[in-house]
């Protein structure tokens, strides 16, 4: 039957595996950091794990890490031959501010992580899609909302690409807020993106579901909080995409 999805505009995934999904789960922090423990992202986490166990991914979950470790475990990963995947998933559940995540004993700049996946640093996954999820504040703003009624073809062996694309961040908040959790039930972006998936990942390509993530989390969630300036807040996601083509999760 035909899958509908055109292979010149799509993201070769048929390669022996689907790929490396590293999630890195950080709950407890140094008490140097002054930062609260993350309660509820162990929900998080089993949440994405099982989607991705569910997508074919090999997933690799981490506990807890400093940013050293956390530098360490990527820059290794990278350093990994990719060439019978078909792309790279990594999810970071952390505390973060704008441009950072934060290890449990201080922040490291979230370029510096991507970085050695780039198309000039990681040969293997030149041309394949890397997928970067990070669920952490990226400011301390408050949303108080407002009422409506792989491997390139053989015939571009020779083309150039640039090292920054096939890259996409999907980021739970918009540049400069806050990004809310609930601490029995998960974060609100981890928790939409999961149920997202799991109901459109053989059906939608990716853009058009996180573009259904973004509306779940807008539309389904207010905080409630009985400090009154962190309640009835909302949340939008956002979206960063330097891919070069549509990305379906199956084939």
């Amino acid at each position: 039957m035909d899958s509908g999805i055109s292979l010149d505009c799509s993201y070769k995934m048929d390669y022996p595996e689907m790929g490396l999904c590293i999630i890195i789960n950080n709950k407890n922090f140094h008490s140097s950091t002054r930062m609260a423990s993350r309660s509820g992202t162990d929900v998080d986490a089993a949440s994405v794990r099982e989607t991705f166990k569910n997508l074919n991914y090999e997933v690799r979950h981490k506990n807890d890490l400093t940013r050293e470790e956390i530098i360490e475990l990527l820059q290794n990963v990278s350093k990994e031959d990719h060439s019978k995947r078909s792309s790279f998933i990594c999810v970071l559940l952390s505390h973060g501010d704008e441009g950072v995540i934060y290890g449990t004993n201080g922040p490291v700049d979230l370029k510096k992580l991507t970085y050695y996946f780039r198309g000039d640093n990681c040969r293997t996954l030149t041309g394949k899609p890397k997928l970067f999820i990070i669920q952490a504040c990226r400011g301390t703003e408050l949303d108080c909302g407002i009422e409506t009624d792989s491997a390139i073809d053989d015939d571009m062996t020779c083309q150039k690409i640039p090292v920054e694309a096939d890259f996409l961040y999907a980021y739970s908040t918009a540049p400069g807020y806050y990004s809310w959790r609930n601490s029995k039930d998960g974060s609100w972006f981890i928790q939409s993106l999961c149920a997202m998936l799991n109901q459109f990942a053989h059906k939608l390509e990716l853009m058009h579901i996180l573009t259904r993530v973004n509306r779940k989390v807008a539309t389904d969630y207010e905080s409630y909080s009985l400090d009154s300036a962190f309640h009835a807040k909302k949340q939008i996601p956002c979206i960063v995409s330097m891919l070069t083509k549509e990305l379906y999760f199956y084939h």
